[in-house]
């Protein structure tokens, strides 16, 4: 897979993701077998470049090439602008965001909204195009709704105006994140174009991601929500692809390292109080199919101190890795 003048160690990417795609989520995906991860959208607008959020959104310190930052906005000169910005902080992909279906991004006619106008899409291409001499990506929806499908057309816009890979969400902004994805437009938008596409949505198994590259031809896939919580899912994708053969599942002592790993690196890149806040919600998808999960995870959630924190998650892995060791000693 290559974007530009960037080759890809694989076709297998980690899917931007508002509140979730932070560096240390970044960095492990691509331990555990990511060929690239997307940063959470920065905004084009300057004057939020100096908030926490932003700085924080903008850390790529130490994170393994390449580096991919997705930007949003609707005025073309800041996007631009932002393209210019997050280049010069060492950006070596830009990725332009005209898929979020959020109701506060397309409430200012940013992600997914701007495929209502494919003027205004055509002019902020070639001005984020012009600006950088990075490659730069973009990502999409099938259309606004269902009535209203132009991945096509945008598609061959996004070529035309320079764009070096375009990743195609199987669901309309209208659609959210409900229904099944389908993939018959990304299929229609590979055969319409030259450059790179991406198939995004419910690709959750490595049966799917396979199911996936077959039906639409695409030259890779995107994943999210399906590695919240399971990262290793890159890793156990590649190799299904590779040999035909499902790898074996984690087992609890690499799940309690990959979890607990995770934990100290969100404390380490947050601070001790809002690390404990957002490592909630991770701390909360590793467990969601381990025995005794959820009743730990609102245990958890009442946790403030991140020592603590620690010692919770090592205590509850202690007591299902003891009760595992004990079950088979008996089975033998």
């Amino acid at each position: 897979m290559q974007i530009g003048n960037i080759k890809l160690t694989n076709n297998l990417i980690v899917a931007p993701m508002a509140g979730v795609t932070d560096r240390p989520f970044r960095q492990l995906c691509k331990r555990l077998g990511a060929g690239m991860a997307v940063s959470e959208m920065v905004a084009s607008d300057s004057r939020l470049w100096a908030t926490e959020k932003s700085i924080r959104r903008g850390d790529h310190t130490g994170e393994v090439d390449p580096i991919v930052v997705q930007i949003a906005g609707a005025a073309p000169a800041m996007m631009a602008d932002a393209a210019r910005y997050n280049v010069d902080k060492g950006a070596h992909i830009i990725d332009i965001n005209m898929g979020c279906p959020a109701k506060k991004v397309c409430r200012v006619d940013a992600g997914s909204a701007l495929m209502k106008d494919e003027t205004l899409v055509a002019r902020i291409l070639e001005a984020v195009v012009n600006a950088v001499d990075v490659p730069v990506t973009l990502k999409i929806r099938t259309g606004w709704d269902r009535q209203h499908k132009n991945a096509l057309a945008i598609a061959r816009i996004a070529e035309q105006c320079g764009i070096q890979a375009l990743a195609v969400h199987g669901r309309t902004r209208s659609d959210l994140y409900d229904g099944a994805a389908e993939y018959d437009t990304i299929r229609a938008v590979k055969q319409s174009v030259n450059i790179p596409v991406t198939a995004n949505g419910d690709i959750d198994s490595p049966s799917s991601a396979k199911f996936v590259f077959a039906y639409t031809g695409c030259d890779a896939v995107m994943i999210g929500r399906a590695a919240q919580g399971r990262p290793w899912i890159f890793r156990e994708i590649a190799h299904y692809l590779e040999t035909g053969k499902h790898l074996a599942a984690p087992s609890l002592v690499e799940i309690h390292a990959i979890a607990s790993g995770h934990l100290q690196e969100l404390h380490d890149f947050y601070g001790d109080y809002k690390g404990v806040r957002i490592a909630r919600k991770h701390i909360g998808w590793y467990l969601a199919d381990l025995p005794g999960g959820m009743e730990f995870k609102f245990a958890m959630n009442m946790i403030e101190d991140a020592a603590a924190q620690v010692a919770a998650l090592d205590c509850f892995f202690a007591r299902l890795i003891d009760g595992e060791v004990a079950t088979h000693k008996k089975v033998a």
